[in-house]
């Protein structure tokens, strides 16, 4: 395997452990994300539509969705009438602290088997990775969309 493949692979068994922490909350990964997006501060939906790497109307299904488990809400924005803004409820708020620590807490485990040394490393590159990396660029042709 090449490094690309590796990374590929590493991307399938991170994006495994997250869904599962989401499903034991009873979350798709994408609901999950979106909550933890917000989870802070109120987001214009097409900042967190272009943030995500998911069309307007796919975030307004995906927001449909859990506005109706009361996890989200949509607010008109007090400077410009046109912008909708999302939010998190109360509840909302709870339960993405929630994932957030979960997956915070368990993600490391993927590199359980690597010694103490190799942990390390890993964890300067992750993190050199993801400091480097504008988090709020629209995915375009030569950047990838998150997991």
């Amino acid at each position: 395997m090449d490094y690309g493949d590796k990374l590929f692979w590493l991307s399938v068994v991170i994006q495994r452990k997250y869904a599962q922490v989401c499903a034991e909350f009873d979350l798709t990964p994408s609901q999950a994300t979106l909550l933890c997006a917000i989870r802070d501060e109120p987001r214009q939906m097409a900042d967190l539509a272009a943030s995500l790497g998911m069309t307007k109307n796919a975030l307004s299904q995906l927001v449909d969705r859990i506005a109706r488990r009361g996890l989200v809400v949509r607010a008109g924005s007090a400077q410009d009438r046109r912008v909708v803004m999302l939010s998190v409820t109360p509840e909302g708020k709870v339960l993405a602290e929630a994932v957030y620590a979960e997956v915070a807490k368990r993600l490391p485990e993927i590199a359980r088997n690597l010694d103490a040394d190799d942990q390390r490393a890993f964890e300067r590159t992750a993190t050199a990775i993801v400091d480097t990396t504008d988090l709020s660029a629209p995915p375009g042709p030569n950047r990838p969309t998150t997991p």
